[in-house]
């Protein structure tokens, strides 16, 4: 069993490191709010009075941050979480963030002697609770393979998908993918709702034929189809809407630094964008439905 820092203790952070504990690692956390550091104490992991003091003795660190400036301000210079780790220490960012600052943070720990991965998730809290979350991972093959009996403790599917920022990369085109998917599924909701449908009979048409996917089998952003969706519990978030918009926004990012046309992806972040300044970034991103439908009618 090893000694691991965790290092972002937030809705995901504290399930993910939780089930760390539960696998039997040595798990101290630190983040910068002190509910989180409370919440994390509940779950059996220690807490410590610095990112640093964390870090300091770990054989492995786990950063769950906002974005790539908070990984790489974190984690570099004389005063980052790589010169206070022991030599040779594995670092696995879990963070969503741009594939620059991915590969700027495997640069910078290679330079201080420790191993690293790229490795963001999907899944959302209750994938981090249930420890189901699906983990796309860029590094080299030997990190991937030392970092792979914690990811699995913390998830159910582990994909190699390359080297440095390769999970990074993954995770943009995949959440660009289900931004479009939901709205699409929103769009065809309200629209069926027009026409006289019921949201049941949609839902067992769609979900069984060529319209089906995730967004809506699992998903379902209206009441009543799947009742573990969000939508039955007033669209408290699994994923929210500033989540979704920060993803579709990296998505146009990379797109715009690769050349790649992504017409779709603009438009979807289009309207997430006005989602969420309608005052809907806390509230669970399949919520847009709702923001749909209220456009039709106006």
């Amino acid at each position: 069993m090893a000694s691991i820092a965790f290092i972002g203790l937030g809705n995901m952070g504290v399930p993910m490191a939780a089930n760390l504990v539960k696998a039997g690692h040595t798990v101290t956390g630190f983040d910068l709010v002190p509910a989180a550091l409370e919440a994390a104490k509940a779950r059996g992991i220690a807490v410590a009075d610095s990112a640093k003091a964390a870090v300091a003795g770990a054989e492995v660190v786990v950063t769950m941050l906002p974005s790539g400036k908070h990984v790489v301000g974190a984690t570099t210079g004389a005063d980052g979480l790589f010169a206070a780790a022991k030599p040779g220490t594995l670092f696995i960012d879990s963070s969503t963030i741009d594939v620059a600052s991915a590969r700027a943070f495997h640069e910078a720990a290679k330079a201080a002697g420790h191993e690293s991965v790229d490795a963001p998730v999907s899944g959302g809290v209750g994938g981090a609770e249930g420890a189901t979350l699906t983990f796309m991972v860029g590094g080299t093959d030997g990190a991937f393979a030392h970092a792979r009996p914690y990811l699995e403790a913390m998830g159910k599917k582990i994909v190699h998908c390359g080297g440095a920022g390769a999970g990074q990369a993954a995770k943009i085109c995949n959440n660009m993918i289900l931004g479009i998917s939901m709205i699409a599924v929103s769009e065809a909701f309200v629209l069926g709702e027009k026409l006289g449908l019921s949201h049941e009979a949609l839902y067992e048409v769609a979900s069984t034929s060529s319209g089906q996917c995730w967004s809506l089998n699992t998903y379902c952003p209206v009441p009543g189809p799947v009742p573990t969706s969000p939508a039955n519990r007033g669209y408290q978030p699994g994923f929210a809407a500033a989540l979704m918009l920060k993803d579709l926004r990296l998505s146009q990012e990379a797109a715009g630094t690769a050349g790649a046309a992504t017409a779709l992806g603009a438009a979807a972040t289009a309207l997430y964008t006005a989602f969420a300044e309608a005052g809907n970034e806390g509230k669970d991103f399949s919520g847009i439905v709702e923001w749909i439908r209220e456009r039709d009618d106006t």
